[in-house]
């Protein structure tokens, strides 16, 4: 029997055939399923089946005209050529959303994260917003949503650059339970502070995904998939 938690942890693992299947399965009991939809059209796009991602997100606003998931990923696909000539993301969006660049990106294991049940609406590569509140720096979906905090010594860093003028962008890197692992990239640094990496090198990130032993078939780190 196809379920929700099955379906969710294939698009973690990185296993879109599955994932396609279970949503696919979920959808002949309710056609209506938004979360189902939206999952399966996230699932179609990164197998490169663009035309049938946009056609189940166009699905989703059908039902809901006002969902973000569907509003911002659509737009995404429409914007970029290379969704329109069909080509799998997994040398497109997926390695440009999680290419590390020394000393600009960092994998972080948020802390103090929200309840299960949120973290489980959770997709990867999925967008995500920075709010600085009472000196730590907090994480929201793009609904404002709570999701989790930075640990205190990479959000004390970031506060400064921030409220200096720099800017980021924050990405799901995986979620399960109670754990929520983003990705965070620099996307603008301000003259005052060019000589001054927003992340310091560490040994954190061969620890995160240690713990997370991924079996996703979308090498998001590797060197080869630049191509």
């Amino acid at each position: 029997m196809p379920s929700k938690s099955i379906a969710i942890q294939n698009a973690l693992e990185g296993d879109w055939q599955n994932a396609t299947s279970i949503n696919k399965a979920l959808l002949n009991d309710n056609p209506n399923d938004v979360e189902a939809l939206n999952r399966l059209a996230f699932a179609f796009t990164f197998l490169g089946k663009i035309k049938d991602a946009r056609a189940t997100y166009k699905k989703v606003l059908k039902i809901d005209a006002l969902n973000p998931i569907a509003i911002r990923n659509l737009k995404r696909l429409t914007d970029t050529k290379n969704y329109g000539k069909g080509k799998s993301l997994q040398t497109t969006h997926v390695y440009n959303t999680f290419l590390e660049v020394t000393g600009k990106t960092k994998i972080i294991e948020l802390v103090n994260t929200t309840q299960p049940r949120v973290i489980a609406s959770l997709q990867v590569g999925q967008s995500l917003t920075i709010s600085i509140k009472r000196s730590k720096i907090f994480i929201q979906d793009m609904g404002k949503q709570y999701i989790g905090v930075l640990p205190d010594d990479i959000g004390k860093r970031l506060i400064k650059f921030i409220k200096g003028g720099n800017q980021y962008e924050t990405f799901v890197r995986s979620a399960s339970s109670h754990r929520v692992v983003i990705f965070i990239k620099e996307i603008k640094r301000v003259a005052r502070f060019k000589n001054q990496p927003s992340f310091l090198q560490t040994r954190n990130k061969s620890a995160i995904l240690e713990k997370e032993k991924p079996k996703t078939k979308v090498h998001l780190f590797s060197d080869e998939e630049e191509s």
